[in-house]
């Protein structure tokens, strides 16, 4: 990132500067919360993906340090015990967490930072940072509809889809925790209610800390 669009970043694309926000996707596996990050990140200036630690192994395709930080089990304790992560949770016998420090970077350089996390991690940042968190749940619209997109994406076996399914519903029962809700009909449709969320967000009052002094030379320029 250049100097200039670091500026831009902290500053906020109205001139005003803002604290960064913690902006939380979570979903049942295969409704679609990776698909819409992937689109978030590639179209939303300002907003940066928080690379996950985990102990799963690396699928084909993922790239360590892109897709996530793959570790081993020892690592990951040593890194919980540190205080080293934001939150962390175990899916599926696999270990994911968030490294603290290039967060609070981010927020204090009024950068944004997208999660790909479950309801567990959610819990967690929401203990540690409420005012920061931004957090939208994504439901597939049907049963049927999410254990077809769990087949077509070829990752996994009949027995693992079978759990994920199973899991789906205990998921889903934390939809109420969640500031924002989103039924995942259509990718593009789910997109553009998500970008609308972020972008309301990103105007709240209580985020944009440079209004004071904007509204204040507003004002004594009025009254020359």
């Amino acid at each position: 990132m250049t100097a200039g669009s670091h500026d831009l970043d902290r500053v906020g694309f109205d001139g005003v500067e803002r604290r960064g926000l913690m902006f939380v996707l979570s979903s049942p596996s295969g409704a679609g919360k990776t698909t819409l990050s992937r689109l978030l990140i590639d179209r939303i200036p300002g907003l940066k993906m928080s690379v996950s630690a985990t102990t799963r192994p690396m699928r084909p395709g993922e790239i360590d340090g892109r897709d996530y930080h793959f570790i081993g089990k020892a690592k990951f304790e040593q890194m919980v015990k540190g205080g080293e992560l934001l939150e962390w949770a175990t899916v599926f016998d696999n270990r994911y967490g968030t490294p603290r420090s290039p967060v609070e970077k981010a927020l204090a350089a009024g950068q944004d930072v997208l999660f790909d996390i479950d309801w567990q991690g959610t819990q967690q940042l929401r203990e540690k940072a409420r005012a920061d968190i931004v957090s939208v749940f994504i439901l597939p619209p049907s049963a049927a509809d999410l254990e077809r997109r769990l087949h077509s994406r070829a990752q996994d076996s009949a027995d693992v889809i079978r759990g994920r399914m199973n899991r789906a519903s205990h998921e889903m029962s934390h939809w109420a925790e969640y500031d924002y809700i989103v039924i995942n009909h259509d990718i593009d449709d789910a997109f553009a209610e998500v970008q609308s969320i972020l972008k309301a967000e990103r105007l709240k009052r209580e985020r944009r800390t440079g209004l004071t002094t904007f509204v204040r030379e507003l004002q004594r320029q009025l009254e020359k």
